[in-house]
């Protein structure tokens, strides 16, 4: 029940927020009504065993049972981290959005919500169809939003964002439907998908069919292309969703459907995606060094995190893995506190190039100082959180190969000289004719702000709360992969 309740709550709220038309209270609304979310997640979490590894709140319902679809969704470790992140963001984004005054807002919010509604059901799917349905469905509402919001050029950029995830998705049906014929009574359950023994060459092409979905939605090199321009162009509400938590989506698939049912494609094809991570980590941090555009610099900075993130995962380790989850958060929430303090510049400054700003820091000593803890958890300064998620992810890469590690760690060495270089040419220096009259943050702003940055300093002082959330079922994860890898018979 509290598994449906989860889901379909957004949902409800998104039908009501709909009905407002132009009425700008509506951001209230959606704003008190993802509150109800995120109560609704502490009790979850209050009541969640984290010893267990199995799902727990699990429902099971006959949804289609002729074509052997059920409605079956649960909470484990890892779902928990990813629906913390989801209903922890949520509230904040929309309360970011207060500023704004969006056309048609009651359509707007009652679009996040629905965002939002799919999103949890993609996190909490033990059933492939309906891990499906909940993946495409969360590519509507962000369509909208970003082809209705966006800049000037959002219909091309958009349309490019479509196909690409649309494409990568029909692929990801195909290996699905295909692992649904080969299950003893035609299930999507993903336990059945687990114990399914099928061929090297099999597992390999399944294997590509999720990669590459998963792959295009992080998004990894070279299938990020649609990335930086989608994330200018969309509005800041829209590029905080897609960066702070929907390519989440992609990272939360390799981890729970690419490698466990694909595990000897994994063994074969694992380190080529892993190559594939590194190098859109050194590509990306370089690419960032290039540009003047301040929300295009962040999105290329997300790639390179991103990238330390798939590369952690198919390590395959505890280490990396336990990395990569509370990284989930931790990107979640520094990017999305980077694209806030970017959103209030560019609100002030109607600019996005960084060499026309400069001497902020001098007018609105306020948001320079929270811009400074954001990009130093961006940076992983320790006792910010970025810190054990980075130190952990290398140390899983670095159990791996060495080698790999050193590259992979160069992300720490050129994020740390292009962020603070944005910071630098941002607030630093004297001010200009632009800068001279900016107002310092208030209201809305300074609230989310400092939780943000509340977030960044507790989650690095400490971290184990979070860790100790994921870690029985990470575990029992790697082992089961393992064992699969190695002929030795688990279950999970």
């Amino acid at each position: 029940m509290e598994i449906l309740l989860l889901i379909f709550l957004p949902l409800a709220g998104a039908l009501i927020s709909s009905l407002f038309g132009e009425r700008q209270q509506v951001k209230t609304l959606a704003f008190i009504w993802s509150l109800l979310s995120l109560g609704l997640t502490a009790y979850l979490l209050s009541v969640f065993n984290p010893e267990s590894s199995a799902p727990q709140f699990v429902v099971d319902h006959s949804w289609l049972s002729y074509y052997g679809i059920r409605f079956k969704a649960g909470i484990d470790g890892i779902s928990m981290i990813v629906v913390l992140l989801t209903n922890g963001l949520i509230p904040l984004i929309i309360l970011s959005s207060f500023k704004h005054t969006y056309k048609r807002p009651g359509s707007f919010y009652a679009l996040i919500l629905l965002m939002q509604s799919a999103l949890l059901l993609v996190f909490t799917a033990l059933d492939a169809f309906l891990f499906y349905i909940g993946w495409e469905a969360s590519l509507i509402p962000i369509y909208f939003i970003c082809a209705i919001w966006g800049g000037e050029n959002r219909i091309k950029v958009n349309m490019k964002f479509f196909i690409y995830t649309f494409a990568g998705s029909l692929i990801m049906l195909l290996g699905i439907i295909y692992l649904h014929l080969q299950t003893p009574d035609k299930s999507y359950d993903i336990q059945a998908f687990y114990n399914l023994s099928l061929s090297t060459a099999e597992q390999g092409w399944i294997f590509w069919a999720f990669f590459l979905a998963f792959a295009i939605k992080m998004p990894v090199f070279p299938f990020h292309t649609w990335q930086p321009d989608t994330y200018t162009e969309a509005p800041t509400t829209g590029t905080m969703l897609l960066a702070g938590i929907m390519l989440k989506m992609g990272i939360y698939g390799a981890i729970r459907w690419l490698i466990p049912v694909a595990p000897l494609g994994f063994e074969e094809w694992g380190q080529f995606a892993l190559i594939l991570a590194i190098i859109g980590i050194v590509y990306a941090s370089i690419i960032a060094f290039t540009q003047k555009d301040v929300k295009r610099l962040v999105a290329y900075s997300s790639i390179a995190h991103v990238g330390l993130i798939a590369a952690g995962i198919f390590a395959w380790n505890t280490n990396g893995l336990q990395g990569a989850m509370i990284q989930m958060i931790n990107h979640g929430i520094n990017v999305f506190g980077m694209f806030f303090v970017l959103d209030i510049i560019i609100r002030r400054l109607h600019t996005r190039d960084s060499f026309e700003m400069g001497g902020i820091a001098k007018v609105a000593p306020q948001l320079a100082i929270a811009f400074l803890i954001i990009i130093l958890g961006s940076i992983a300064l320790p006792l910010t959180n970025g810190f054990i998620g980075e130190f952990l992810l290398l140390f899983g890469i670095y159990q791996y190969n060495i080698w790999a590690a050193l590259i992979a760690g160069l992300t720490i060495i050129l994020g740390a000289v292009y962020m603070l270089r944005l910071y630098q040419r941002v607030m630093l220096g004297t001010t200009n004719a632009l800068t001279v009259g900016f107002k310092d943050i208030d209201g809305t702003e300074k609230l989310v702000l400092g939780v943000v940055c509340a977030l960044i300093i507790i989650i690095g002082v400490y971290p184990n709360p979070i860790l100790h959330i994921s870690e029985a079922t990470v575990k029992s994860l790697v082992e089961m992969v393992d064992g699969k890898v190695h002929g030795i018979s688990t279950t999970f």
